[in-house]
């Protein structure tokens, strides 16, 4: 769990690394607050048994990007608690409401739901300490991953993405890695549109069906708290093999780094909508981009979530919310592309070159920076 902080640094941050451990209760943890030119920064809470300070440190970045370059009046901030998200609730709320209590201090960080952890999650840390984003419908909050925000968001990138290279949407083939919160409600909406999925996995598995699977049976399958390969339909296989299915779309929601340097000449793919944060390697995003295929950034394609938390935050409304995450991402994919058609450079170039020059704007009118 622990890093060098300092190896991190650079002009934009960190700019505060907490680490956090209890002993009497199982609690490790780190937390980053990146940057803070724009406003307070919102950052997602995530657990999980293998969770890295590393990891800490480089999705706090990218919540710094994200947040800028979605107009947000916020910086980037990331926490990680090592531990198994489905442990028995009791425990997992000790822990949860632990945490709370250890960043109690840090009030320019506001937690958010990501990875192994959910609106109660995020309802027991305000109970704690009063700020939260991604809360429950009964406290007033807006249920990010319960409405399929990110997923929302994610479809309308690849909705600007597909018409960018001349890729029908309606009979397009999907592959969805990670068939959670985000990778659910994205093929959803894809399928809403005509898409067809082809391939989807969790953590027990993929399904393939090169004629489309069928999404509202997958999606009633998971809201009973089953797998993909509890699917009647379609060849079941080891979740890896997603990764070898010929599609349009692909689209990493899992975890980060799913794909490197050695297995991303099997991808077979037209566009890597990327879902989750940094699911591809620096190397491997450089070799899809090479090969022509339209790599979309990740901060820029999956800021569904934290727009809706940031309208959540200042008082909005769900309608309000969805509306705004369609409006933002729609508009800054559309820049990004543009951009780096116009300057030759790849999409993540572009990103963050957008990203950074708005954070530095912000940081020049900062006293302290």
């Amino acid at each position: 769990m622990s890093h060098d902080p300092f190896s991190f640094a650079d002009a934009l941050g960190p700019a505060k690394v907490l680490h956090v451990q209890l002993a009497e209760l199982g609690l490790k943890a780190v937390v980053v607050v990146d940057n803070t030119a724009c406003g307070p920064a919102i950052g997602g809470v995530r657990m999980a048994a293998d969770a890295t300070a590393e990891e800490a440190f480089r999705l706090a970045r990218a919540m710094t990007y994200k947040n800028a370059a979605a107009g947000l009046p916020h910086g980037g901030g990331k926490s990680v608690i090592v531990g198994d998200p489905r442990m028995a609730a009791p425990a997992k709320e000790r822990i949860v409401r632990a945490f709370a209590a250890a960043i109690a201090g840090l009030t320019d960080y506001i937690p958010g739901p990501d990875m192994g952890t959910d609106e109660h999650c995020m309802g027991l840390i305000a109970d704690e300490i009063g700020r939260a984003v991604g809360l429950p419908r009964e406290i007033g909050g807006i249920p990010l991953d319960e409405i399929g925000a990110t997923g929302i968001g994610l479809a309308a990138a690849i909705d600007v993405a597909s018409a960018d290279i001349g890729l029908p949407l309606r009979g397009a083939r999907i592959a969805v890695q990670g068939f959670g919160a985000v990778g659910k409600h994205t093929a959803k909406a894809l399928a809403a549109r005509g898409a067809v999925v082809v391939a989807v996995s969790d953590t027990r598995g993929a399904v393939v069906d090169p004629a489309g699977l069928d999404v509202d049976a997958l999606l009633a399958i998971k809201d009973r708290g089953g797998s993909v390969i509890d699917h009647r339909a379609g060849r079941r296989a080891e979740a890896d093999a997603v990764i070898d299915v010929p599609c349009d779309v692909w689209v990493p929601a899992a975890r980060p780094d799913v794909i490197r340097k050695d297995n991303v000449d099997r991808l077979n793919t037209k566009i890597v909508a990327q879902g989750a944060n940094i699911p591809v390697t620096a190397e491997a995003e450089h070799a899809l981009h090479a090969r022509g295929v339209l790599a979309l950034p990740d901060f820029i394609a999956n800021a569904g979530g934290v727009i809706c938390a940031s309208v959540e935050y200042h008082g909005g409304t769900e309608a309000v919310a969805l509306a705004t995450v369609d409006e933002k991402i729609r508009r800054n994919m559309r820049q990004v592309l543009d951009d780096a058609k116009r300057n030759g450079v790849t999409p993540r170039a572009a990103a963050i070159a957008l990203a950074e020059q708005r954070v530095r704007a912000a940081m020049r009118v900062r006293r302290w920076r």
